[in-house]
């Protein structure tokens, strides 16, 4: 009986290793920042770094932030090119950095951002794809601190009014559509795809989109812009 018992537990922490170590080399394998967002993060203006976290601050201070988790498998400084584009109107933006690239392994990131910024008063949360995800679970257990959600690329997940957050997605991934049941704060960018939110390059399974990633960018910030003006006003 300790003999198979011994066997049945030494088999099951092989399938255990074996498991561990193929999701290590699947995480490794990640979308990597090209060179436009890797320019920004050389300058370093307005940019610092605290508690495994990139903050950009705008050159006039505001009481507004943004806290932004990336989608899986991607490099956070891959989103610093549509952060930049935030922070130069006002909006302090704060990259998380997750561990293994998997926002789904920390969820709970934004809490430790709070104390980094006394100052501000008004704070959004978003994030691409599964980090929309997680950042949507985020808003929904968190209301009391958070003003609106913003999504890339992903939907509302969890108690999360549809007043109170913005969907963003291309019409070249539309599959998104299937799983949203609602119709307030939606922007469709047409000719937008998945991976265009940040700067990574193509996206496995992605189509290609028909306009450039700062079009798909600048759309997606103005529509982000006139959400958070409308939400601090409330």
């Amino acid at each position: 009986m300790k003999k198979r018992f011994k066997i049945a537990l030494t088999l099951l922490l092989i399938i255990i290793i074996v498991l561990i170590s193929g999701f290590l080399i699947y995480a490794s394998d990640y979308y990597r920042a090209d060179e436009v967002a890797m320019e920004i993060m050389a300058d370093k203006t307005n940019l610092s770094f605290r508690n495994n976290m990139m903050i950009l601050s705008p050159t006039i201070p505001g009481d507004t932030a943004l806290i932004f988790y990336p989608g899986a498998k991607v490099e956070y400084t891959a989103y610093l090119p549509i952060m930049e584009k935030l922070s130069r109107e006002g909006i302090t933006c704060v990259l998380i950095n997750m561990p293994l690239n998997f926002a789904i392994f920390n969820k709970n990131a934004a809490n430790k951002v709070f104390a980094e910024l006394p100052n501000i008063k008004k704070w959004f949360i978003g994030g691409h794809s599964l980090g929309g995800a997680m950042a949507s679970s985020y808003a929904a257990e968190h209301k009391d601190k958070i003003k609106g959600l913003i999504l890339l690329g992903a939907y509302i997940y969890g108690d999360v009014a549809p007043e109170n957050a913005l969907t963003i997605y291309g019409t070249l991934n539309s599959d998104l559509e299937k799983n949203i049941d609602y119709t307030e704060n939606i922007i469709v960018i047409d000719g937008g795809n998945h991976a265009q939110f940040g700067n990574y390059g193509e996206q496995k399974g992605d189509l290609p989109a028909t306009i450039t990633s700062d079009e798909q960018q600048e759309i997606s910030v103005k529509a982000i812009l006139e959400f958070i003006e409308n939400k601090s006003k409330q």
